[in-house]
């Protein structure tokens, strides 16, 4: 009964913003989850009447490249302070999970000077940069966490072979933190493809906004109409990419990362 209580509450949401999208006019206020007449012009004019496509673009884009400078840079910030030992490295790692917890709008105007001091304002790269500013301290606590169960066995093996650095890192370390790596690229991937305060600040043109901003500001005919049709489907297509991801990575999970990998 729980699991159907737990199933119910998370699938309804997905099912009721689908079955709104096929719907029009009057038909939108029927508790009916599906319309007796479906129709697709709620996604039509997404792509019509607004550049949707392009802010679908734009989320991808900033989603994809704050998940590949983030696991880069923390996948060798995690071999530094998971295997080597230095004074003030715990610290150093409280003060990362530290910084991750800081809510977005207490940092707001700092990054709003710094984004125009560089001339990013209106640009993707000001999204990248604020939106990897909070991802990076996470991915670099979560693979630290997983690089310091690894054997040392591994470690001493590549060392005496004389493999350098960069080979232990990232032709040792990264097949076996493959797992661990995927879990959080999923994870890192959804906070900027979700990411509205920084969107919504440091954007103007909306060539350059990403899809929650874009849901956000899309209005109806009259300034006293909200196209819920829209919104919903909006919604449901923003949501697709993101279940795909989970259905494709679901497998990947941490328990086993290490079996098998020292003999013996």
């Amino acid at each position: 009964m729980a699991t159907l209580l737990v199933i119910f509450t998370s699938l309804f949401p997905l099912a009721y913003a689908i079955g709104s999208s096929f719907k029009q006019g009057s038909e939108l206020f029927n508790p009916a989850l599906w319309p007796d007449r479906p129709v697709l012009s709620n996604y039509l004019s997404l792509f019509h009447d607004q550049p949707f496509g392009t802010n679908l673009l734009n989320s991808a884009a900033v989603a994809g490249v704050v998940v590949v400078l983030s696991l880069g840079l923390s996948l060798m910030s995690a071999h530094a302070l998971g295997r080597i030992r230095f004074r003030g490295r715990r610290v150093l790692l409280l003060t990362i999970l530290a910084v991750s917890m800081f809510p977005h709008v207490a940092v707001l105007s700092g990054l709003f000077e710094l984004v125009s001091a560089l001339g990013l304002y209106d640009h993707l790269g000001a999204l990248m940069l604020s939106d990897l500013l909070f991802t990076l301290p996470f991915t670099v606590w979560v693979l630290t966490t997983f690089m310091r169960e690894l054997p040392r066995e591994i470690e001493e093996a590549a060392l005496m072979d004389g493999a350098g650095v960069f080979t232990i890192i990232f032709r040792v370390f990264l097949p076996l933190l493959w797992p661990a790596m995927a879990a959080t690229g999923l994870l890192a991937f959804i906070v900027a493809w979700n990411e509205f305060l920084f969107a919504l600040s440091f954007t103007l043109s909306s060539e350059q906004r990403t899809v929650p901003v874009a849901i956000a500001l899309i209005s109806g005919a009259s300034s006293y109409e909200l196209p819920w049709g829209n919104i919903m489907a909006a919604s449901v297509i923003v949501t697709l990419p993101l279940v795909a991801l989970v259905w494709m990575f679901q497998r990947h999970i941490v328990s086993g990362l290490t079996a098998g990998a020292v003999k013996g």
